[in-house]
């Protein structure tokens, strides 16, 4: 089974990067640099997969989710 996440990756004020997962209600990690913050990111996906697995709950995903980034001049 291939599933697809998006992560959305905030630079912290004290240094490294906090991911969110959306698709993924309340799994959020950190790292301390990019790379390190998607490992991490990967290993909390997997584990809330499996709690999910565990409790016999669908698997959501992003594989028919679109992204897009919309920037906004202000006055």
């Amino acid at each position: 089974m291939q599933l697809t996440y998006k992560l959305m990756l905030h630079r912290a004020p004290e240094g490294g990067f906090t991911v969110i997962v959306p698709a993924l209600p309340g799994c959020v990690t950190e790292g301390d640099s990019l790379d390190d913050a998607i490992a991490m990111a990967k290993e909390a996906i997997e584990i809330y997969i499996e709690e999910l697995q565990s409790r016999g709950e669908d698997i959501p995903d992003d594989s028919n989710t679109l992204e897009y980034s919309l920037s906004l001049a202000t006055a």
